[in-house]
C-alpha cells in the first residue's frame, strides 16, 4: 500500500510545492470549473505548461488568464473538448503536437436525467468513459513521453455497482441515474486496470482516485433535496465530510506528481493514499474488487475499441 504522508485535508498546493514540472506538459479536461482550475492552479505552480481541455471555451480563456496572473506561470492555455461528442474529442487529439507528459482525464457529468448521444449512448458512459477512452487513445503517441502519467478522475460512486456489459446504455432495464454515474466510474478504474497491462513497455501509467465529496457544479442536474435524499439513502448522513475544491484536488496532484508513483499503474487514490478493499456495504471508502477485475477490465477494453471503432 502505498502512503505518502499526505491526507483528508491535504491541499493541491502543498503538494505542488514539492514537485518540479519545468519542461513538463500536461492537460487537464474539466479544467475550467470545480477541482479541475484546482488543479490547473497547482500544475502551473510547480511549473508545468497546462492545456485547459473545456466545452466552454470563453469560460475557460477567462479561467486561464486568472490563473496567469495567479500563478506566473504564462505557459496556461485552452483548447476545445466535448467530451460527449467523439468528433470533438479526436478533432482535440489530432491538434495536439509534440510530447505529453500528464493527462488528468478531470472532467464528467454526474446523476444526468437520461440523455443519449446521437450515436443512442448513454450520456454519462459515454461521457465519463467513452469520451476519455478515445481521448487517451488519440494521445497515444504523445503519452510515449518518458515517465508519461494518465490520471482518471473517478469516485466512491463507484461503489454503486459493476458495469453492466449486457446492458450498459439502459437500453432493456429501467434508468437509474445514480447507477449510471456509478457504473462510469468504475469504468474509470477499470480502464487503468487493463493500460496497466498494455501499456507497462510504453512507459505509460495509469491510476484512478476518488477526489472526495465536493460542492462544485458537477451536481448542476440536482436539486439540494435530491442531492440530500441521496446521502442519507447511502447511509454517509452521519459520515459524510466535505472537502474545498483545494482539498479535493489534492489526491490529483499526488497521483501526477509523486515520486512514489513511479512506474506504479493500475490503482486507485483517496484522501492522497492508496485505497484499502472496500468493506461489504461501505459506500464512501475504499475500491471495490470489481473495479480491478482484471478480467472485466480486459472486456470493457473490447468493449469500448469495439463501440467506438477503435
Amino acid at each position: 500500500m502505498i502512503t505518502t504522508g499526505y491526507g483528508f485535508e491535504t491541499t493541491a498546493l502543498e503538494v505542488a510545492r514539492v514537485a518540479d514540472l519545468a519542461g513538463r506538459r500536461a492537460i487537464v479536461t474539466g479544467g475550467a470549473s470545480g477541482i479541475g482550475v484546482e488543479t490547473v492552479r497547482a500544475l502551473a505552480t510547480a511549473g508545468a505548461e497546462v492545456t485547459i481541455a473545456a466545452r466552454d471555451v470563453d469560460a475557460a480563456q477567462r479561467v486561464a488568464t486568472s490563473l496567469v496572473k495567479a500563478t506566473g506561470n504564462k505557459k496556461i492555455s485552452v483548447g476545445k473538448l466535448d467530451l460527449s461528442s467523439q468528433d470533438s474529442v479526436k478533432a482535440f487529439a489530432r491538434n495536439w503536437d509534440g510530447p505529453l507528459h500528464l493527462l488528468i482525464n478531470n472532467a464528467g457529468v454526474m446523476a444526468t436525467p437520461l440523455t443519449r448521444t446521437p450515436e443512442g449512448w448513454e450520456l454519462q458512459f459515454a461521457t465519463n468513459h467513452f469520451g476519455h477512452f478515445t481521448l487517451t487513445q488519440g494521445l497515444f503517441n504523445s503519452l510515449r513521453a518518458e515517465g508519461a502519467r494518465v490520471v482518471n478522475v473517478s469516485s466512491s460512486a463507484h461503489l454503486m455497482g459493476a458495469v453492466e456489459f449486457d446492458d450498459i446504455h439502459y437500453d432493456q432495464r429501467p434508468y437509474d441515474r445514480w447507477q449510471a454515474y456509478g457504473q462510469s466510474k468504475t469504468a474509470n478504474i477499470l480502464f487503468g486496470v487493463e493500460a496497466s497491462r498494455r501499456w507497462a513497455s510504453e512507459g505509460i501509467t495509469m491510476n484512478a482516485l476518488m477526489p472526495g465529496s465536493i460542492a462544485t457544479n458537477l451536481q448542476r442536474h440536482l436539486s439540494e433535496s435530491e442531492l440530500q435524499e441521496r446521502i442519507r439513502q447511502s447511509g454517509a448522513a452521519t459520515t459524510r465530510r466535505v472537502k474545498t475544491p483545494e482539498q479535493g484536488a489534492a489526491t490529483t496532484l499526488v497521483v501526477a506528481t509523486s515520486p512514489l508513483l513511479d512506474n506504479v499503474s493500475g490503482k486507485y487514490f483517496e484522501d492522497c493514499n492508496e485505497a484499502a478493499p472496500a468493506a461489504p456495504g461501505t459506500h464512501l471508502r475504499g475500491v471495490a474488487s470489481y473495479a480491478q477485475d482484471p478480467e472485466a477490465a480486459t472486456q470493457l477494453w473490447k468493449v469500448s475499441e469495439a463501440t467506438l471503432g477503435l
